[in-house]
Order: C-alpha cells, then sequence, then structure tokens
C-alpha cells in the first residue's frame, strides 16, 4: 500500500487523523481541569502528572491564553488554598483562590466557559469533603450548608456552571435552591452523580492536596463493584435539578457510561481521571504504547455514550486536530 511507503513519522500522523475522522472526536468535546494555587509567579509541574501544572492567578491567564488559541471553550477549576481549616473556610471566602481566579479569567477572557469544582476536600484541615462529626464520619446534612455557601461565591465571582464532587445526599437540590433564592436561577449544575471511591485518584490528591489525613472516602463515595447504585444516585441528582450528569472515573467504568446513556436522556460528561491520564502518558513516554492509544481511550469513552468528556489529554487532543 502507498502509505506503508511513507516515513514513519507521517504514516503515525495519518493514524491519528484517520482515527479522529472515524470517531468523530471533536476539541468541543472536551472540558479541560486547571489547577490554581495561592501566590504569584508560580508555574509548577506536578510530579505524577507530566504536562500538568498548578498556576498562580497571574500565570493561569498565560494558560488560559493558550488553551483559547487551541480552540478549547470550557475549563474545570480546582483552587489550593494557602490555608486549611476544619470548616474549609478558604472553599467560600469572597477573596478565596477559586473567587479571584474565576473573576481574573472572566475579565481577560470573558468567552471562556469557567466550571468551578464545589467541594470541601480542598479546604478541610482533615481532607475530607465535608464537616466532620466527632466520630469521624462526615455530617452530611451540615455539609449541604457549606457547599451551598461555596457555590453561591463562585456564583457571585461569575462562574458559568458550578460542578459538585463531594457526593453528599441531596447536595443538588439544596444548591440549586441556594443559587436560585440568590438570583442565580440560570447558573446550570454538573452534577458528580456517580462517583467511585477509586484507586485512580491518586495524582489528582497530589496535585489539589487533598488526600484524607485519615480514613477514606469509602462512606460516601461509591463501591466499585455495583453498578445499580449508580443508576439510583444519577436519577436522585436528575430529580434534584442537575442540568448534567456525570460518571467517574471513565475508562474502568465505561459500562456504568454506557448504562446512564440508555436509562437518562440527559447531558453525559464522564472525568477521564488523573491516573487513566498519568499511566497513558508514562506509558507513551517509555514507548511501550503509541500516542494513538490516546485517542483510542478517548474514543471509547464516547464511544460507551459520554457527551462530554473532562480529560487532562485535552490540549494534547486540541493539538492532534490541527
Amino acid at each position: 500500500m502507498e502509505i506503508l511507503n511513507r516515513p514513519r513519522r507521517l504514516r503515525k500522523n495519518e493514524t491519528i487523523r484517520s482515527l479522529i475522522r472515524e470517531t468523530k472526536l471533536s476539541i468541543e468535546d472536551f472540558i479541560y481541569p486547571i489547577f490554581v494555587q495561592e501566590g504569584t509567579g508560580i508555574k509548577e509541574e506536578i510530579p505524577s502528572m507530566e504536562g500538568i501544572y498548578r498556576y498562580s492567578v497571574d500565570k493561569v491567564l498565560k494558560e488560559i491564553e493558550e488553551v483559547e488559541s487551541l480552540g478549547i471553550k470550557a475549563i474545570l477549576l480546582f483552587g489550593i488554598p494557602e490555608n486549611k481549616d476544619e470548616f474549609g473556610t478558604e472553599g467560600y471566602t469572597e477573596d478565596g483562590i477559586i473567587q479571584r481566579a474565576v473573576r481574573e479569567i472572566k475579565k481577560v477572557f470573558p468567552q471562556m466557559y469557567v466550571i468551578t469544582d464545589v467541594c470541601m476536600c480542598e479546604y478541610t484541615s482533615h481532607g475530607h469533603c465535608g464537616i466532620l462529626l466527632e466520630n469521624g464520619y462526615v455530617d452530611n446534612d451540615k455539609t449541604l450548608e457549606y457547599l451551598g455557601k461555596i457555590a453561591l461565591s463562585h456564583a457571585r465571582a461569575g462562574a458559568d456552571m458550578v460542578a459538585p464532587s463531594d457526593m453528599m445526599d441531596g447536595r443538588i437540590e439544596y444548591i440549586r435552591n441556594c443559587l436560585d433564592e440568590n438570583g442565580f436561577e440560570t447558573i446550570p449544575i454538573m452534577a458528580y452523580s456517580a462517583k467511585y471511591a477509586s484507586s485512580f485518584y491518586g495524582p489528582f490528591r497530589d496535585a489539589a492536596d487533598s488526600s484524607p489525613a485519615f480514613g477514606d472516602r469509602k462512606s460516601y463515595q461509591m463501591d466499585p463493584a455495583n453498578t445499580d447504585e449508580a443508576i439510583r444516585e444519577i436519577e436522585l441528582d436528575i430529580m434534584e435539578g442537575a442540568d448534567i450528569i456525570m460518571v467517574k472515573p471513565a475508562l474502568s467504568y465505561l459500562d456504568i457510561i454506557r448504562r446512564s446513556k440508555d436509562n437518562f436522556n440527559m447531558p453525559l460528561a464522564a472525568y477521564n481521571v488523573s491516573g487513566e491520564y498519568s499511566m497513558l502518558k508514562l506509558a507513551v513516554k517509555e514507548g511501550l504504547l503509541d500516542e494513538t492509544a490516546i485517542l483510542e481511550s478517548l474514543l471509547s469513552i464516547k464511544r460507551a455514550g459520554a457527551d462530554i468528556i473532562i480529560s487532562y489529554f485535552a490540549k494534547d487532543v486540541a493539538k492532534m486536530l490541527k
């Protein structure tokens, strides 16, 4: 065949383009996660996530400029505060890291669609996703009040969408009511509906400095063996007012993505999480896999039924598309 007589690099590029055409992967399918932290002049690579960085607010603007130039239209922000306490106060203060980042990004890049993560694990001294009881368990109902404060502070700062990732029961309805009562009826909610207690979150917890100080999150995140619970959780989030539902992680939960798509006529996001990113990135770097494996993995997520893919590979895919 003619293509086999061409230089290897050219054949490789044509394979990439063929995959993109056949799968209909589009950069508009993607949301790009970004980590922002306190300080100035900071662009710090995350050791366990090659090519992914923590940025101070002044430096993140340069990153957004590149993201926008690549055609990526939406980002998902995660904040790393300077100070933490048991109530996650920095998560909802007007001058918090996310609140300042949102204001600056929207000022310079008004067309960029800014989504904010709503959780407490990055802001609490104990690293759990809510307010703790004396016995160490999370107080679900008390936590809702704080999640409402966080979501409202993000909306006031100018966020286009909020994305609760805490997995507390009833949080979508609580946040929806909180936003509506304060004049933010048009701010949509992307719910982390089926979020599993996965081993694939390790690099993210390094990036966001959000590992639990003790115990784990299995009491409020989902059992990886359970599929029926995912359907129940998604249905509850829809009933409470979610605009987008999400499955997290993606690659090890393609069956959940497919089942969710078959059961609900709703926009469906899938989070291609840090561990999935890092293992593929390392395999390509070591020559164990070709970079087309990245496209193949993302294709599987879209083929399973995801309308939106949240992925650290978004910039890589955009460059391949160009």
